[in-house]
């Protein structure tokens, strides 16, 4: 999955300042929330859900230079880790909030991603070691507020290491409007990571997503200066990935 498709990609962006905060979590709890077709994914035997915020650059069509006010915005997810029946392993989104309203509809209509418009602001590290800042809202919400900065030099997370399966995920699945499952691939350099000194992490989206609240801090926290992404079309998922049960 690590090596980049022969197709062409259709959009280019570059995803910077990103903080993975992750818990461990019961894989059957996950398991209960995912659609038909996917199942979750573990390693030693925990499932784990991911905050994810980060700032989104010079979005853009393969065919399109980027425009300002439109390719530059702040993302906030949720995610969990699963597979399909023959083991592919990718990314499951509960939610995308963004804080700009033309990537929400396209990305919903284009991706069938669940993106959700949010009011959010942040501020770029002045360095690669400084800290990081960023908040979101949602309309009626609790906020989400983020500060972090690297407290280890970067490095690629080596394989078979927990960071490695966290991070390393070149496939995220959504699910069409008509109930079908897709998936899509994306194409980058391997992350840069450095464990994170996290100094605020207020998490009310697990709660707009129907989870608890974790009462701890993050399990394993890390953070990445970013990568260039390539994304390739959405491909309908193969009537094999349903076949398998769950144990």
């Amino acid at each position: 999955m690590r090596a980049r498709p022969s197709s062409a990609p259709v959009m280019f962006q570059s995803w910077h300042h990103l903080l993975f905060l992750h818990w461990a979590w019961d894989p059957a709890a996950i398991q209960a929330t995912l659609p038909p077709g996917l199942f979750v994914d573990t390693h030693d035997e925990r499932a784990y859900l991911g905050v994810v915020p980060f700032w989104m650059d010079r979005v853009r069509p393969r065919f399109l230079p980027p425009v300002p006010g439109l390719s530059w915005f702040l993302e906030l997810n949720l995610r969990t880790y699963v597979h399909s029946a023959d083991g592919t392993p990718g990314v499951w989104f509960y939610s995308l909030d963004c804080n700009n309203r033309i990537a929400v509809t396209l990305a919903r209509s284009l991706f069938s991603l669940p993106y959700v418009f949010a009011r959010q602001h942040g501020k770029r590290p002045a360095t690669p070691t400084s800290s990081s800042h960023l908040s979101s809202r949602r309309s009626g919400g609790a906020p989400n507020t983020f500060d972090y900065a690297p407290s280890a030099p970067f490095s690629p997370a080596a394989p078979g290491t927990l960071g490695y399966f966290l991070a390393e995920r070149y496939l995220l699945f959504s699910r069409r409007y008509d109930g079908t499952l897709a998936s899509g691939r994306v194409w980058h350099t391997p992350y840069p990571l450095a464990p994170a000194n996290v100094t605020t992490a207020e998490t009310s989206l697990f709660a707009d997503n129907g989870f608890p609240v974790p009462a701890r801090p993050a399990d394993h926290a890390h953070t990445s200066p970013g990568v260039d992404v390539s994304i390739f079309p959405l491909r309908s998922l193969s009537p094999t990935s349903f076949s398998k049960s769950v144990a």
